[in-house]
């Protein structure tokens, strides 16, 4: 083995970093694999229907294909932070299981990635729910993890 280098920095500037731009961590919500349909109304007011891939209790993961995609998100690429794609979310989750509700939510898009080549997966952060629509999301969620731990 070869000898330590030794290097004087005391010579040298310091260089303060520059900050970095970064998405908050979004997962900080349990999420649950869930098989329904979800519609999406874009700002202009055009509906597209696409599948639940997986719901938290503050947002969703819907699953599209690619003609669907460049209507949701003309540009195909992950919106950069900041950057925010407003759409409302329409879906029925089942709090009791002979009666589905429907919840609408308001969003942003918020992460987009190709999952096959004509699958992709669209997550949406949901900013303000109509009605009840918060506490139907919450039981259900929760009904869903509870009956997880119990199989395990």
């Amino acid at each position: 083995m070869g000898k330590a280098a030794n290097f004087e920095t005391k010579h040298a500037k310091r260089v303060r970093m520059k900050p970095v731009a970064f998405k908050t961590n979004l997962r900080n919500q349990q999420r649950v694999g869930v098989s329904a349909d979800v519609t999406i109304e874009r700002k202009d007011g055009s509906c597209l229907t696409c599948k639940i891939a997986n719901l938290s209790r503050t947002g969703i993961m819907i699953s599209c294909n690619q003609a669907l995609v460049k209507e949701l998100v003309p540009s195909q690429k992950s919106p950069v932070p900041g950057s925010v794609i407003p759409v409302t979310a329409k879906f029925s989750v089942p709090v009791v299981p002979t009666q589905p509700v429907s919840v609408i939510a308001e969003g942003s898009i918020v992460h987009m990635r190709r999952i096959a080549r004509d699958e992709f997966h669209i997550g949406i952060q949901f900013a303000e729910f109509e009605g009840n629509g918060y506490d139907y999301v919450d039981r259900y969620v929760s009904k869903l993890l509870s009956s997880s731990d119990t199989c395990s």
